[in-house]
C-alpha cells in the first residue's frame, strides 16, 4: 500500500490530553488538561436549559449565527475600543483550535515561514505543519518569558509570512506588555507579516499587568488575525464556540476554509451563550478577582512546600522546576507524579523547540478544595520522588 500522509509521520497524539488521561487512570487530581470543575455562570446554564425545546437544531449560518455574532461583536467592540462589523469582521469556529487553523490556512500557503515563540501550545507548530508551512521558533526565555528583539528580527529576515503570539501566553502566563507588543508590530510592518493572536486568556490578567489587543495597535488591524473562543471566560470548554475577528477581506477567505472545515459550530449553544456575552463589566471584574484568588491560594501553597515555580501574569497556568529530582525525562516524571502523588501535569518539553526537561505546567482553574487537594497530595512529594544529589 501506499505511504500516508508525510506530514503527519511526526506528529504524536496531544500531550496534553494524554497527561489526562493518566490522571484519570491513576485517579490523581488533574491539573494538566485547562479545563475547570465548577460549572458556567446560572444565567448562561437557564438559557441553555430553554434553548433544548426551542428551534436550534438545524445549522445555523454557516459562519456563525446572526444574534451571536451581534452579541459578540458588541462585547468585543467594548473590550477592543473599536467598532467590529458582525457581519464582515467575525467568522464563529468551532473553539479557538479551529479558529487558529483556519487562519493559519487562510494566510499561509505550503512552503511559506511561521514564527512562532517558545514555549508554545502545542497545537501552533501542528497549524504550521498541516498547512504546509513551515515553522520557526523564537525562545522566551525563563522566568520572565521575555524574547531578545534582535533574535525576533533574524526570525523576521527570513522572510516569514505569518506570526502566531498567545496573549496572556499558554503555559508560560506571560502577559506580552505594550512596549514588546509594539517592537513585534514594527517588524511585522517592516517585513510585510500577518500576525495570527491566540487571545482566549484575554479577560484572566493579574495587576498591574494589562492585556493589549494587537489589533489595537497603530497600523495592525490589517495585518492581524484575531482568535478567541468563549471557554475560558465563561468556563464552557466543551462547548467549542470561538471566533476570528478580521478585516472584511481577510474574513471573506476565512469563512471559506471554516466552511470547509466544520460547516458551523452548534447552533443550540451560539443561542445558549448569549446572556453570558452581554453581561456588564461587573461579571469579568469578578473573573478577574476569582481567577487572583485561586492563583495566591495555589501559589502560597507551592511557596509552602518550597517548590520552585514562575510567577504568572495572565492566564491560569504555572511552571514548575523540577530540577532537583533529576529527572531525564519530564514525561517519566509526570507518569510517576500521577502514579505516585496523585497530580497530574504536563511535561514542560511539549511546549518547548528547546531540549528543556526541567519544567513542568499545573494549573488552577478548579474549586478551592480541589486545589488544597492537590496541594495535600504535593506535601509527600519529595517522599515519594526522593530528590537526587
Amino acid at each position: 500500500m501506499q505511504a500516508l500522509s508525510d506530514r503527519t509521520a511526526s506528529f504524536t497524539d496531544s500531550v496534553i490530553r494524554r497527561m489526562t488521561r493518566i490522571s484519570n487512570q491513576y485517579g490523581a487530581v488533574n491539573l494538566s488538561q485547562g479545563f475547570p470543575d465548577f460549572d458556567p455562570p446560572k444565567p448562561i446554564l437557564d438559557r441553555l436549559s430553554q434553548v433544548a425545546y426551542e428551534d436550534f437544531h438545524q445549522y445555523s449560518i454557516t459562519w456563525g449565527a446572526q444574534d451571536f455574532r451581534e452579541a459578540l461583536a458588541k462585547k468585543q467592540s467594548h473590550f477592543m475600543g473599536r467598532d467590529v462589523d458582525p457581519n464582515g469582521e467575525i467568522v464563529v469556529t468551532c473553539g479557538s483550535t479551529e479558529a487558529m487553523m483556519a487562519a493559519m490556512m487562510t494566510v499561509a500557503n505550503p512552503g511559506d515561514k511561521v514564527v512562532i515563540f517558545s514555549p508554545f501550545y502545542e497545537n501552533y507548530s501542528a497549524d504550521t505543519i498541516l498547512s504546509g508551512a513551515v515553522p520557526i521558533y523564537v525562545p522566551l526565555t525563563p522566568p520572565s518569558f521575555t524574547f531578545d528583539p534582535e533574535v525576533l528580527e533574524d526570525a523576521f529576515r527570513q522572510h516569514p509570512k505569518a506570526l502566531v503570539l498567545c496573549n496572556p501566553s499558554n503555559p508560560c502566563g506571560k502577559v506580552f506588555t505594550r512596549e514588546e507588543l509594539e517592537i513585534i508590530a514594527g517588524l511585522a510592518k517592516k517585513y510585510d507579516v500577518y500576525v495570527i493572536t491566540d487571545e482566549v486568556y484575554e479577560h484572566i490578567i493579574y495587576a498591574p499587568h494589562q492585556h493589549t489587543y494587537f489589533a489595537t495597535l497603530p497600523d495592525m488591524w490589517e495585518r492581524t488575525l484575531s482568535c478567541s473562543s468563549l471557554s475560558k471566560t465563561y468556563s464552557i470548554t466543551g462547548w467549542r464556540l470561538g471566533y476570528i475577528i478580521a478585516p472584511p477581506e481577510i474574513i471573506d477567505r476565512a469563512k471559506k476554509v471554516h466552511d470547509f472545515l466544520t460547516v458551523g459550530a452548534a447552533a443550540p449553544l451560539q443561542e445558549a451563550i448569549i446572556p453570558g456575552l452581554n453581561f456588564g463589566q461587573d461579571y469579568y471584574d469578578a473573573l478577574q478577582a476569582e481567577y487572583t484568588h485561586k492563583k495566591g491560594l495555589f501559589l502560597k501553597g507551592l511557596d509552602d512546600l518550597k517548590i520552585v515555580h514562575n510567577d504568572p501574569e495572565g492566564a491560569y497556568y504555572v511552571m514548575l522546576d523540577i530540577s532537583e529530582f533529576g529527572y531525564e525525562s519530564d514525561l517519566q516524571f509526570c507518569e510517576d507524579l500521577a502514579s505516585k502523588v496523585g497530580v497530574g501535569a504536563v511535561p514542560g518539553s511539549s511546549f518547548f523547540r528547546e531540549p528543556v526537561n526541567h519544567l513542568i505546567r499545573l494549573h488552577f482553574a478548579k474549586k478551592d478544595e480541589t486545589l488544597t487537594d492537590a496541594l495535600n497530595r504535593l506535601e509527600s512529594l519529595r517522599e515519594k520522588i526522593p530528590a537526587k544529589g
